[in-house]
C-alpha cells in the first residue's frame, strides 16, 4: 500500500510519500519520496492577511506537481493538510477551490491542536524510557505545537502562533512569549525527568549541524551556543559558513530562540531529533484510520 502526506505550511509545503509493508504482523513505513518547495505562504498572510497573486500561482502549480507525482508513484491514499498560514489567509478557501479544480487535492485546514497531534501520531515516545516524561516541540513558520507525554498518555497539547515567519516579520508580542512561558510553567510539570524531542525542519538541521549520532540527544547549551553563533553572522554569512539555503538561513536562529525558551522554561537541557514531521504524522494517521475502519 502507498501512503502519501501533504503538509503545507507557513514556510515551506512538503510531498511525503511511503509503502507500508506488512512485517512481523507490524507495518514498517518506507520513504519513497519527500519533495520540499518554500512557498512561505507566512511572508504573505502574516503581513497582509491574504495569499498574494505571485505564491497563490506557486500554491496551485506546486500542488500540479504534486498530484502528478502520486499517480507516478500509483498512491492508494493521501491527505493534504494546511496549517497556520493558510488558516489566518483571509483568500485561503478561494486557494483551496483553486487547488481542487486544477489538481484534484483536496486540502483541509487543521487546527493547531490537531497539528500538535499529528506530530504525536509518530508514537516516538513509545520506544524510549519511562523514566522519563517527553515534551513534543514542533517549531513551524506560523506556529509551535506542544505535547506533553507522561507515563504513556498525553496530557497536554496546546499551538501557539509564535514561529519562525512570525518572528522574521517582528511580528511576535512580548505578551505572545508571556502566554508561552505562562503556560509551560503551569502544565510542563513531572516527578519524572522531562526530556524533548524536536521536530521541524530547522531543528533536524541543527542535528545534523551538529554530528550527534543518530538516537543521541543534543544538550541545551549546545543550541544555545549555535545560536549566539547564528545570531552574530548575517544571513549571507550564515550561508557561506555553514551551506546553508537562504530560506534555511534566515529562520534557523528564529527556531533557535523558540527551542531555547521552551526548553529552558520547562527545565529541559536534553533534546532528541528523531527526524518525524507533521508529514510522518499524516502518514501514520491514515493508516490507523484504515486499519480502524477494516
Amino acid at each position: 500500500m502507498k501512503i502519501a502526506a501533504i503538509d503545507i505550511g507557513s514556510n515551506a509545503a512538503r510531498l511525503l510519500i511511503n509503502e507500508v509493508k506488512i512485517n512481523n504482523r507490524k507495518p514498517e513505513f518506507i520513504k519513497l519520496n519527500l519533495l520540499r518547495i518554500p512557498l512561505r505562504l507566512g511572508m504573505d498572510v502574516f503581513t497582509i492577511g491574504k495569499i498574494g497573486p505571485e505564491r497563490e500561482k506557486m500554491v496551485i502549480d506546486s500542488m500540479k506537481i504534486f498530484s502528478d507525482l502520486m499517480k507516478i508513484y500509483k498512491v492508494d491514499h493521501y491527505r493534504a493538510c494546511a496549517t497556520s498560514a493558510m488558516r489566518d489567509a483571509t483568500n485561503g478557501n478561494e486557494i483551496i477551490g483553486l487547488v481542487k479544480e486544477t489538481s484534484g487535492i483536496n486540502i483541509e485546514i487543521i487546527s493547531g491542536d490537531e497539528e500538535a497531534t499529528l506530530v504525536y501520531e509518530n508514537h516516538v515516545a513509545e520506544g524510549l524510557d519511562k523514566e522519563f516524561a517527553y515534551l513534543y516541540i514542533d517549531v513551524g513558520g506560523g506556529s509551535t505545537e506542544l505535547t506533553f507525554y507522561e507515563n504513556g498518555k498525553m496530557v497536554y497539547e496546546k499551538s501557539f502562533n509564535i514561529g519562525t515567519i512570525r518572528l522574521l516579520n517582528n511580528l511576535v508580542t512580548m505578551d505572545n512569549w508571556k502566554e508561552m512561558k505562562d503556560e509551560i510553567k503551569k502544565n510542563i510539570v513531572s516527578k519524572k525527568p522531562i526530556v524533548a524531542i524536536g521536530s521541524g525542519g530547522n531543528i533536524n538541521k541543527v542535528f545534523s549541524m551538529s554530528k550527534t549520532k543518530d538516537g543521541k540527544p543534543m544538550s541545551l547549551s549546545h543550541l544555545k551556543k549555535v545560536y549566539k553563533e547564528f545570531n552574530e553572522l548575517s544571513v549571507e554569512e550564515r550561508m557561506t559558513n555553514y551551506n546553508l539555503r537562504e530560506d534555511r538561513a534566515d529562520v534557523l536562529v528564529h527556531a533557535l530562540s523558540i527551542f531555547n525558551n521552551v526548553m529552558s522554561w520547562s527545565d529541559i537541557n536534553r533534546i532528541f531529533v528523531p527526524k518525524i514531521s507533521v508529514a510522518d504524522g499524516l502518514i501514520h494517521n491514515i493508516y490507523s484510520q484504515l486499519q480502524h475502519r477494516k
